[in-house]
């Protein structure tokens, strides 16, 4: 009975010896309320990478192997909720490095936890230059900042339609909308467009009638709708009962997933829009994943479907995690904040070299526009697959 005892404590030891040691990736999302479509796209890009990584023995830190462990904890889409899941994941788990939550605001509040904690941070989706300006030196972005996505679109309509002269601003009271919303205030002042109405509507809002009764007076020659995926789906719909049509329409940021041309069929065409990243676009880097075309294939036999810019940016941040460990050859965090720091990559996603806010300012955002249900690359010129059409249905 001794030795029987024995050999099991044997066995057991020699287990936790040789079993592989882990990072620890702490991962707050939406996964329930209103952003949980939004939040599943960013778990789906980090899955896939995590999945690679330990398929292929982990990541090599100094000489030895360490598989990849993401800890999920839902937030419910409530950003109020985000400082405290953070804090709780740090004292619950070893948590070596984080991803940030969906949006701008969520990862400002995140942020201060993990600059309080030397936690690097990588942000998936935050965009809006307020999240970087509070001096917090372990996060990083890989969105460029709003302006480079809205000075080449309103410069881009400009050229292709003079005749554009006014425009109805339509908001979603939150940081990463109004932040947008700030940039496009700059840029038609710019080209001499007037905004004839600034409406903001609150985070819930189900009923955009009182918005679609202005509509309806002023007849604007551009609607432009900044919001997240459930609200602009709706606000589309309810634009189309009320015989809403305009010039143009563009929405910020629903249209570069595909879930809205799903859900609003024939009312998708013609919308415009821009997005970070496009899976026709073409890049090699020397990541787990080398090319854009590898990454996509590798995304669609898994998930069945195209990859859209946030699924990718998720992905990306592992990638990026990876290359710094590595090359920190340690896992101690202000080591691979360092090297985040240093970062100067071509990836599969594209050029990623962090400014000294922390955000991206290497790679150039696309215009597009919903044509034939689906999205036609406009601008950058180089990349352009077709012009930009008037009219919505």
């Amino acid at each position: 009975m001794f030795r029987t005892l024995l050999l099991i404590a044997i066995i057991l030891v020699s287990s936790v010896a040789y079993s592989q040691p882990v990072i620890n990736i702490g991962a707050p999302l939406p996964l329930t309320g209103k952003l949980a479509l939004e939040g599943a796209k960013q778990q789906r890009g980090y899955d896939l990478w995590a999945d690679m990584v330990n398929g292929q023995g982990g990541i090599n830190v100094d000489g030895i192997k360490h598989s990849v462990s993401i800890i999920y904890s839902d937030y419910q889409s409530d950003s109020t909720k985000v400082r405290k899941i953070v804090e709780t994941l740090l004292i619950e788990h070893h948590i070596n490095l984080l991803f940030a939550p969906y949006g701008s605001k969520a990862t400002r509040d995140a942020s201060a936890v993990a600059q309080k904690n030397q936690i690097p941070m990588i942000a998936v989706t935050a965009s809006s230059s307020q999240t970087y300006s509070r001096g917090h030196d372990y996060l990083f972005g890989i969105f460029t900042p709003n302006k480079t996505l809205i000075e080449p679109l309103i410069n881009v309509v400009k050229e292709s339609f003079p005749q554009i002269k006014n425009m109805a601003l339509i908001v979603r009271d939150d940081l990463f909308p109004l932040s947008i919303a700030r940039e496009v205030r700059i840029f038609t002042d710019k080209q001499k467009i007037n905004i004839v109405l600034y409406d903001k509507y609150e985070i819930g809002t189900q009923d955009y009638s009182s918005i679609n009764q202005q509509l309806n007076t002023l007849r604007p020659d551009w609607i432009f709708a900044l919001g997240y995926t459930a609200d602009l789906i709706l606000l589309r719909k309810q634009m189309a009962d009320a015989g809403i049509t305009a010039p143009i329409l563009t929405m910020i940021a629903a249209p570069a997933y595909q879930e809205f041309i799903d859900e609003t069929g024939p009312l998708a065409e013609n919308i415009s829009s821009v997005s970070w990243w496009h899976p026709a676009i073409q890049y090699s880097g020397n990541d787990i994943f080398g090319t854009t075309e590898n990454f996509v294939s590798i995304f669609q036999e898994r998930y069945g479907n195209l990859p859209d810019y946030v699924e990718a940016s998720a992905a990306l941040a592992g990638v990026l995690f990876q290359i710094s460990i590595e090359r920190a050859a340690s896992l101690d965090g202000k080591r691979v904040r360092d090297e985040l720091e240093k970062i100067n990559e071509t990836t599969f996603w594209g050029p990623i070299r962090f400014g000294d806010n922390g955000q991206n300012n290497a790679s150039s955002p696309l215009v597009f526009q919903i044509q034939n249900s689906k999205p036609v690359i406009i601008y950058p010129t180089e990349l352009a697959k077709g012009k930009m059409l008037l009219g919505i249905k």
